[in-house]
């Protein structure tokens, strides 16, 4: 390896070329400018976005997209501090990224200086690691230990603080050589085991959730469950796990879950849960599994040793990632005559019955007939993004997902994550199609990055799907507050005028019939597009009214 003689600023930068870095997302600040002068003569890509949230949220995405970290800068102070909900979609999602923070010269550390803030208490709590690079010669050891930790494990995102005088002090050291993740396995007693205890179940199930998944470790999933016939469902916006058409996937763990798959899940007398925690969202509340002992036979597969037996106590724990674990467990013989045959097939038909869209709901547009027209136009490697909001329903019941890495959704819910995702999406795969779902409240939080999708040449597609308030919250008001309206309400713009007004292509769908030729005409546009689907505010949910919520309040 040689060595260079360079300013801090001019060591992150080859650093980040040395990790294969491609792009970056920023929002400039003066306390990292010697990073910026770096970039100028980079083949790394700057990516400028609107704020801070939104170039965190891009980089989460392609740390979700692609298993290696997603990088963002941001400057101190409120730099930082806008950019703390992408950190929070890395921790909640085990997503691997790195933010670098510009800071204070070091000499004025402690006294409050203008902007100072102490990242590892603001952090601390979200990130992985949080460190101060105190000096210029020690950046390719940090950076190189800032993507094997993000990486490792259980991913997670980790902030890197870069003190203003660091950057423009010089150093003759050594850039580190490409950083890779570990991956773990299971032993062939446990193997035997796993393989044992499938043997003697009578209705075992497969739960696939979480990160540090592969193209091939999904397709090796296919492939164990149609040896042992069994039933597989995913977790929470983990849907491109397995293929939706595929005769043994059982549907979606998460919010408004088939009925029919909790009395699976509860029903099942062995479980595999591979990959995930089975968390809040999953276990509806914590409350498919008993705690710490779960009723069932569970065997927990994790990369991260400390999420074995956190919250469940696994009668197998297996610390390896999926794909260690698939390749592990390929040689097992299946039961010839498995006492739980015939099952997968029924847990699937229960899937596609529930996973067709209604045939109405209030108002003139169907968004029904919107999804299966999508389902029918859109390619299988096609890339949907959502952020928050019962809006989310549409795809999570209704898209059928076929492929691995084609979707961008945050686990921890977060709102307005769907544009930047979208943004980050495109950037990634400029020749498929990238597809964001948000609300009115949904995009507001983060629109403005339409603004970065134009200037980018980002030449993605928004459904705008607005009904006029926040929509989850209001259905949740009316629940336990009928007829008291307070805060949810929404007065919004004309979006497809905002989509012209940022060089953008841009149109309202107020009927069905008009989506579909709005929507080939933006994907024809060649510029990045908004369609503003107006939503009858009674279309709350696909199967419930505002009008039915509201009277069922009453009724408690």
């Amino acid at each position: 390896m040689q060595t260079n003689g360079k300013t801090g600023g001019q060591l992150i930068v080859h650093a980040l070329e040395a990790q294969g870095v491609e792009r970056v997302f920023c929002v400039p600040g003066e306390s990292y400018l010697a990073v910026l002068d770096a970039l100028h003569d980079s083949p790394i890509r700057t990516i400028n976005a609107r704020h801070e949230s939104g170039a965190a949220m891009m980089a989460e995405a392609e740390g979700k997209l692609t298993g290696r970290p997603g990088i963002c800068f941001v400057t101190r102070g409120p730099g930082a501090t806008n950019a703390a909900p992408g950190v929070h979609v890395a921790q909640q999602d085990s997503t691997p990224m790195i933010l670098f923070i510009g800071q204070i010269e070091r000499g004025m550390r402690g006294r409050d200086a203008f902007q100072e803030v102490d990242y590892t208490l603001m952090f601390g709590g979200m990130a992985k690691w949080v460190a101060e690079i105190d000096s210029a010669d020690r950046v390719p050891e940090m950076v190189s230990r800032a993507f094997h930790t993000a990486m490792a494990g259980r991913p997670g995102p980790v902030v890197l603080v870069l003190p203003e005088d660091m950057l423009v002090e010089t150093a003759d050291v050594a850039v580190a050589r490409l950083a890779q993740p570990v991956d773990s396995a299971p032993t062939p007693a446990q193997v035997a085991e796993v393989g044992r205890l499938l043997a003697g179940a009578q209705r075992p199930l497969v739960i696939a959730g979480g990160s540090r998944w592969t193209e091939d470790a999904v397709a090796s999933l296919h492939v164990f469950a149609e040896t042992f016939a069994l039933p597989v469902a995913v977790t929470f916006r983990r849907q491109m796990l397995f293929d939706h058409t595929h005769p043994n996937y059982a549907g979606d763990i998460g919010l408004g879950i088939n009925p029919k798959l909790v009395a699976l899940v509860k029903d099942a007398d062995v479980i595999l849960l591979l990959g995930g925690r089975f968390s809040e969202v999953p276990s509806q509340s914590y409350g498919l599994l008993g705690i710490p002992e779960t009723g069932k036979t569970l065997i927990h597969v994790h990369p991260g040793a400390e999420e074995l037996g956190r919250v469940y106590n696994p009668d197998l724990a297996i610390n390896a990632t999926p794909g260690g674990f698939l390749d592990a467990v390929a040689g097992l013989e299946a039961p010839a005559s498995p006492a739980w045959a015939g099952q997968a097939e029924t847990a699937h038909a229960a899937y596609t019955a529930w996973s067709e869209p209604p045939a109405t709901i209030p108002g003139d547009v169907q968004m029904g007939a919107v999804m299966a027209w999508l389902r029918d136009a859109l390619p299988d490697d096609a890339i949907l993004t959502n952020g928050a909001g019962n809006y989310a329903t549409w795809i999570h019941r209704f898209w059928r997902f076929r492929r691995f890495a084609t979707q961008a959704a945050p686990v921890c819910g977060s709102m307005g994550y769907g544009l930047p995702a979208a943004v980050a999406a495109k950037l990634l795969h400029p020749e498929r199609d990238v597809v964001c779902f948000a609300g009115d409240g949904c995009f507001q939080m983060t629109g403005l990055e339409f603004g970065t999708a134009v200037q980018e040449g980002a030449n993605l597609i928004v459904l705008v799907i607005d009904n006029g308030m926040y929509g989850t919250i209001r259905m949740h008001q009316e629940r336990d507050y009928p007829g008291r309206v307070s805060g949810t309400a929404l007065t919004n713009p004309d979006f497809a005028a905002l989509a012209r007004a940022y060089g953008g292509h841009g149109e309202t769908v107020v009927r069905t019939e008009e989506f579909a030729p709005a929507f080939e005409r933006a994907r024809a546009a060649g510029r990045p597009a908004i369609l503003h689907v107006r939503l009858d505010p009674e279309a709350l949910t696909p199967n419930r009214s505002l009008s039915d919520i509201r009277a069922a309040g009453r009724q408690r």
